[in-house]
């Protein structure tokens, strides 16, 4: 009798559960998939007006979403690039000022540069995400998973020789991969997204390519783009006379080759591009998934008479099209698309960007502070107020771009720069000295000055005696 009560007390008590009101599930948080390309210009992309490159997923990627037409790079160099990226924090914070050393990236003195900073994978496996690299690393201690990831493939070290039969690290071992670089972070991106269907992801898609400096530059590509671009006009890359600042990669300058090369390379890194987007659609994910578009730094390829990145110069360069980056952020239904925007943007701006974007804005770690502003409402097509000001350090180097203008100081003697950027675009007229310019000059030292002793942690200050967690390229 006790076991038939029982039964109907417990058949009596689900019912209730099941007939009774049911609570709507919690909306799954958006996806992130960042794609950060190596040594990248914006000019090389068919959505940023080049005539030559076939670009056509990124374009597409760019036409769905939101175009930044001046975003630019706080450094003009890899590992301290990507540390911004993921930290919202300036060289002379997080204290990678240039490219890391091979010795910290495997061998007994390896570390992660990271380690003391709150980065994007850690904000977000905390709030629940499972976080993937696939790619380029570069910041320290390479064999080991860090900063939130738990899928981890990437490469040994950071520089490029070539992109087939290289080394790479998978599972914690180093192995040869015999085919194509760019296709293997591509698979291995699809292949995290398809583990994570069902979960909240962040994918970290940090190619190594394009990648357009060091001798490969001379090599023929062997990609499929190849035979396409053989023999083609660049009229995208301009040939002009050396720039005499030019201290590396002169024997790239007017080169066909390295035309070819450079093209292919970015048409490579186009087809992963259009994988991924494919995969996100046939998975049902495209519409709760934001997709970010950029590259570590800018690039020039002859602009000028100049051919690299801002350490490839004596002394070290801060043109704009070193700084120019790619920016594009899609997320349908979230983000409006076909549209521009022309707000003067830096890579610290994009942590507090993005996080804003997913919901997760007061997840925006504050120790130390970021100079990052929050442009996520402008995403959303809202109109905020904006100051279009942005700093730059490399090493001894710093610069302010403001609207009109930009400043270049070199600790401790210079040489100074000063460009009228509404007059002078393409910096080719130096007005530092010039009669009735002085005014402008000491306003914008203040404001670089103003700056850098707010932000600069003294351990990191290069111009106050600090270190460098990488080897000084310049002094």
């Amino acid at each position: 009798m006790k076991s038939r009560l029982a039964c109907w007390f417990v058949s009596v008590v689900l019912l209730c559960f099941s007939t009774g009101p049911t609570r709507a599930a919690a909306p799954r948080p958006p996806n992130l998939v960042f794609i950060l390309t190596d040594n990248q210009g914006a000019w090389t992309l068919g959505c940023y007006g080049n005539p030559d490159i076939r670009t056509p997923h990124i374009d597409r990627l760019a036409a769905e979403g939101v175009r930044f037409t001046r975003a630019l790079s706080s450094n003009p160099v890899c590992s301290p690039t990507r540390a911004t990226f993921l930290t919202g924090l300036i060289p002379s914070q997080h204290g990678v000022h240039s490219f890391l050393d091979p010795k910290f990236m495997m061998g007994p003195q390896a570390y992660n540069t990271l380690a003391e900073f709150t980065s994007l994978g850690e904000v977000l496996r905390d709030a629940g995400y499972t976080c993937g690299l696939s790619g380029k690393w570069h910041l320290g201690d390479n064999l080991k998973p860090s900063e939130g990831f738990g899928f981890w493939i990437t490469k040994p070290d950071g520089h490029t020789t070539e992109f087939y039969d290289q080394n790479i690290i998978e599972d914690g071992k180093v192995r040869k991969e015999a085919g194509y670089t760019t296709d293997l972070w591509t698979r291995n991106g699809i292949k995290f997204i398809e583990q994570n269907k069902e979960r909240p992801f962040f994918l970290f898609l940090a190619y190594n390519g394009p990648y357009v400096l060091g001798n490969l530059m001379l090599n023929e590509s062997k990609n499929r783009h190849a035979e396409f671009y053989r023999g083609k006009v660049f009229k995208g890359f301009p040939q002009d006379a050396m720039h005499p600042w030019q201290w590396a990669n002169k024997q790239f300058h007017n080169k066909q080759v390295a035309m070819e090369r450079t093209a292919c390379e970015v048409s490579g890194v186009d087809d992963g591009v259009g994988d991924v987007m494919a995969t996100l659609k046939r998975l049902g994910l495209d519409d709760n998934t934001l997709v970010v578009y950029a590259s570590d730094q800018g690039w020039m390829g002859g602009q000028n008479g100049m051919w690299g990145m801002g350490d490839h110069f004596r002394p070290t360069g801060a043109h704009e099209l070193m700084m120019q980056i790619p920016l594009l952020f899609r997320q349908p239904g979230k983000i409006p698309a076909g549209r521009t925007n022309d707000c003067l943007v830096s890579n610290y701006d994009f942590l507090p960007s993005v996080l804003g974007q997913l919901g997760l804005g007061d997840k925006m770690p504050n120790k130390p502070k970021s100079p990052g502003r929050d442009f996520s409402a402008v995403l959303r097509g809202e109109k905020i107020a904006w100051d279009n000001t942005m700093f730059y350090e490399m090493e001894s180097t710093r610069a302010v771009r403001t609207d009109d203008w930009k400043y270049v100081a070199r600790f401790p003697n210079g040489p100074f720069e000063l460009y009228d950027m509404k007059k002078d675009p393409q910096e080719r007229f130096n007005l530092f000295g010039q009669p009735g310019t002085d005014a402008k000059r000491a306003e914008l030292a203040k404001r670089l000055d103003e700056f850098f002793a707010k932000y600069a942690d003294p351990q990191y200050d290069l111009w106050k005696g600090g270190r460098s967690k990488a080897k000084r390229h310049t002094e």
